[in-house]
């Protein structure tokens, strides 16, 4: 057993965007601790299939949800599908979540509702759907943010902008719905994930490791870990908090 010593044994956890990337470590680091996790993707089955494959010995159980987490009615059945099938939803992690690199000045009308509704909307569609589940447990929310969210960067307006809602509207939420449930949020630094890769291709763009003291990216299980830590009756009197593992990128 791990440090944790199975300590969600028992427990139901959705985790949104967890096909791959952090979301998919979470899942992982979850499955660990002999949880059953929903596992939520959007057009992803041969990802989950694999995912599923590679994990089938670990002590928890998977299942896939999947379903846009921009869509209302796809959200509410997905929340209610597993809490239906399980008989109960512990913690919520929201970690779906797209990104873009463009000037301000040539960001479009699509591109800000894209990256609004996929990293904003989405958690609060997610968190409407499970909070009714969540009080009957006493559970907790997850919400995933960004280091960009604490300072800024050029030519990720819309993307800033989302994540610096996601904790405005964690810390709202924590507010609300304390002590019953606990909201917190992670603000993760550069992860080797998809989604720098992806940045990394745009002429011009670069991650300068010099800026991070530790001098390297962060692997998707040490965000996990934070998620994990969150989630878990260690956190117990965390509230409203935003932890942000980002290797010194960021000093608070």
């Amino acid at each position: 057993m791990s440090r944790m010593d199975m300590e969600f044994s028992g427990k139901v956890i959705l985790v949104t965007g967890a096909a791959t990337g952090i979301g998919r470590a979470t899942a992982e680091a979850f499955l660990r601790e002999g949880a059953t996790v929903g596992v939520n993707h959007v057009d992803q089955s041969t990802q989950f299939a694999g995912m599923a494959e590679a994990l089938h010995d670990l002590p928890g159980q998977l299942i896939e949800c999947e379903a846009d987490v921009r869509d209302a009615g796809a959200v509410q059945s997905m929340v209610d599908g597993l809490v239906e099938r399980k008989g109960r939803l512990d913690v919520l992690v929201n970690n779906a979540g797209i990104s873009q690199v463009k000037p301000f000045l040539e960001t479009t009308e699509d591109d800000w509702d894209s990256i609004i509704n996929t990293d904003l909307k989405s958690v609060f569609l997610c968190c409407r759907a499970a909070i009714p589940h969540l009080l009957v447990q006493g559970g907790a929310i997850i919400n995933i943010a960004s280091e960009l969210a604490l300072s800024g960067r050029a030519r990720f307006g819309p993307y800033t902008a989302a994540k610096g809602g996601v904790i405005s509207l964690t810390r709202s939420l924590a507010r609300e719905f304390a002590p019953s449930i606990r909201v917190n949020a992670v603000a993760p630094g550069p992860t080797r994930t998809h989604l720098l890769e992806m940045e990394a291709r745009v002429p011009g763009h670069k991650e300068e490791m010099g800026d991070i003291p530790l001098g390297r990216y962060a692997e998707p299980e040490e965000i996990a870990e934070s998620i994990c830590f969150l989630a878990s009756s260690r956190a117990s009197y965390f509230c409203g908090d935003v932890i942000s593992p980002n290797g010194g990128a960021v000093m608070r």
